[in-house]
């Protein structure tokens, strides 16, 4: 991801991870025995998401993309785009 990216792109991504976190929360909560130190991590990651969804509000340009670039790493880890 290049230092390139809008505040708006960042926030997208932030977005994305969000929408795939609760999404697998809802399937480890089905699933037959649910793993619960899984289900721990994705709520841990769902509250990072909301924290750093905040932070984006007053980042430079430096933090905006290094935030970006994580949240694309962590939608390609959690199968999304």
């Amino acid at each position: 991801m290049s230092e390139h990216v809008t505040p708006e792109a960042a926030e997208q991504l932030v977005d994305d991870v969000s929408t795939l976190c609760a999404e697998q929360i809802v399937i480890e909560r089905r699933a037959a025995a649910p793993d619960t130190e899984r289900l721990k991590a994705l709520k841990e990651q769902l509250a990072a998401c909301a924290a750093d969804r905040e932070a984006l509000q007053d980042a430079g340009p430096k933090e905006v993309a290094e935030i970006a670039a994580r949240y694309a790493a962590r939608a390609r880890e959690l199968g999304g785009p």
